[in-house]
C-alpha cells in the first residue's frame, strides 16, 4: 500500500476509433493511430489508507458524481486484480479543459492506472496496463504510451491494446488546439459509439479504415507532412460525417468549429502548412510543423471565435512524480 503521483498526457487521434465491438470490455471496432500531446496533461495522486469507509475522488478540485463513479468502478477493478479491499483516496487535476472533446478521460485514466497499481503494489508491463486502463476508457490504452501510438483493434481483451510505433522524438510535429469553448461538449463518446451503426456510411468506413491507417503509419514513417496532414483532414471529416448521419444525427461542430477549419484551408493557401482534425468535441487539433507553430497560434487567436490556443507537441509515455510505498 502507499500513494503515488502520475502525469500523463492526452491524444489526438489522427486515425479515430468509432464504435466497439464489445461494450464492457471497451474493444474498438476497428484500430486507430494517435499523437501523445505534450501540454495537454493530467497529474494524478493515488493513496490507500486503511482508515478510509469509501473512495474519495476530487477531479479539479471538486467531486463530480458522475465521473467519480467510474473512477471508483475502476479502482475496484485494480483491487480485484491485487486482491485488495484498502479504499482510496483520488486527487486528479488537468492543464486543459475537461469534458470538451480533448481525451480528458484518457490521460485521466491512463495516470489513474499507473498510480494505482503502482500505490497497491503492482508492477504491470505497458502492454498489461494498456489493457487494463482501456476498461476505464478507451483512449487511455493509448494514453499509457509515448510518442506515436497504434492501437489494435484485437477480438478479444488480450489482444487489444497499444503500442507506440515511433518515439516522440522521431517526428517534430506540433499541435495548436484552438479551443472555441470550454464549456462540456453535448454529446458523450458513449452515446456517439453506440449508435455508429446507424450511419449508412459506417460499414463503408470500417472495409477502407485498414488501408487507410496503413497510408498513415507510412507518412509518418517518412516523415513526409503533407501527405499526413492530406490524409488526418479527411479522416476527420470522414468520421464527423458518421456522427452527422447517425439517428439520431450528432452535430458536434459548433460556429467557431467551422471557422477554424476555414481559417485552416485559408492558411495553406497563403503556404503555412496546417491541418485540422477533431476529436468528437467543438475544439479543433491544428497540426503543423515547428517553423509555422507562431504564425498559426497568431492566426487562430485572431479569429472572433477562438477564446483560447494550447500548445502542444509529441510527449513522451507518462511520467512517475513521486510513489511512497508503506
Amino acid at each position: 500500500m502507499g500513494k503515488t503521483t502520475v502525469k500523463a498526457s492526452s491524444d489526438i487521434a489522427l486515425v479515430k476509433y468509432w464504435g466497439k465491438k464489445d461494450e464492457i470490455l471497451r474493444l474498438p471496432e476497428n484500430g486507430s493511430i494517435s499523437m501523445i500531446l505534450s501540454g495537454l496533461d493530467t497529474v494524478t495522486t493515488v493513496e490507500f489508507d486503511e482508515k478510509l469507509k469509501q473512495d474519495e475522488v476530487i477531479i479539479q478540485g471538486e467531486s463530480e458524481e458522475g465521473e467519480a463513479g467510474r473512477v471508483v468502478k475502476h479502482l475496484e477493478r485494480i483491487r480485484d486484480l491485487a486482491g485488495q479491499k484498502t479504499f482510496a483516496k483520488v486527487v486528479s487535476q488537468n492543464t486543459f479543459p475537461k469534458g470538451t472533446g480533448l481525451s480528458s478521460s484518457g490521460s485521466g485514466f491512463a495516470a489513474l492506472t499507473i498510480a494505482a497499481t503502482k500505490a497497491i503494489g503492482m508492477e504491470l508491463s505497458e502492454k498489461e496496463m494498456s489493457i487494463l486502463a482501456r476498461q476505464g476508457s478507451g483512449t487511455a490504452c493509448r494514453c499509457v504510451c509515448g510518442g506515436i501510438v497504434e492501437w489494435k483493434d484485437g477480438d478479444t481483451s488480450e489482444t487489444s491494446y497499444s503500442e507506440s510505433i515511433f518515439p516522440a522524438d522521431y517526428f517534430d510535429i506540433r499541435d495548436v488546439v484552438a479551443v472555441v469553448d470550454e464549456g462540456k461538449k453535448l454529446i458523450s463518446s458513449t452515446q456517439g459509439h453506440a449508435l455508429a451503426n446507424t450511419s449508412p456510411f459506417y460499414q463503408v468506413r470500417l472495409s477502407t479504415i485498414r488501408a487507410k491507417i496503413e497510408l498513415v503509419r507510412k507518412a509518418l514513417r517518412e516523415r513526409n507532412f503533407d501527405d499526413l496532414g492530406k490524409l488526418i483532414e479527411s479522416e476527420a471529416l470522414e468520421f464527423h460525417s458518421i456522427l452527422l448521419t447517425s439517428q439520431p444525427s450528432m452535430i458536434a461542430w459548433y460556429p467557431g468549429s467551422v471557422e477554424v477549419m476555414l481559417a485552416v484551408q485559408a492558411m495553406r493557401r497563403e503556404g503555412i502548412k496546417a491541418y485540422f482534425t477533431i476529436n468528437t468535441g467543438f475544439n479543433v487539433h491544428v497540426l503543423t510543423l515547428p517553423e509555422f507553430e507562431t504564425q498559426v497560434k497568431e492566426k487562430l487567436s485572431k479569429l472572433s471565435l477562438v477564446i483560447n490556443t494550447i500548445s502542444a507537441k509529441v510527449g513522451e509515455k507518462p511520467e512517475l512524480l513521486e510513489t511512497h510505498l508503506f
